[in-house]
């Protein structure tokens, strides 16, 4: 896992419902909590593109269901800035389900990857069909 680039506003908080973005099996997770996360008292850990977060399988295939797996953020409704100057911001908040060290679950991912998650989990990158 390596540093981000551009400055990522967290603008997913814990209880976030995302949309499972590989065929890995879930359709739909739920952020629990968000992995390195330093905040603030009493302030709901968020988190955005490119960060690993702890998800609960709401809906899916059964024996993935009702468990809890790793999962990277690869899209995101809140648009952010890139160091050039350009502003991203995709249709739907979606995620990777992974392991400890970041390799995907899944063998191809559906839809756009940001390039900001791209580049932090390299693995991600080999699978993802298109890059933003």
């Amino acid at each position: 896992m390596q540093a981000i680039k551009a400055k990522v506003p967290r603008a997913l908080p814990t209880g976030a419902m995302l949309v499972c973005a590989d065929n890995s099996g879930a359709r739909e997770v739920q952020i629990i909590s968000v992995l390195n996360y330093k905040g603030v008292r009493r302030r709901y850990p968020a988190a955005g593109v490119g960060d690993m977060v702890v998800v609960s399988v709401k809906k899916g295939i059964p024996e993935i269901r009702k468990q809890i797996h790793y999962a990277v953020i690869i899209r995101q409704r809140k648009e952010y800035r890139r160091p050039n100057g350009e502003r991203i911001k995709f249709e739907d908040n979606a995620a990777v389900l992974v392991n400890e060290k970041g390799e995907p679950k899944g063998t191809e991912i559906r839809g756009p990857v940001a390039k900001e998650a791209a580049e932090r989990f390299p693995k991600i990158a080999t699978i993802a069909s298109i890059l933003v």
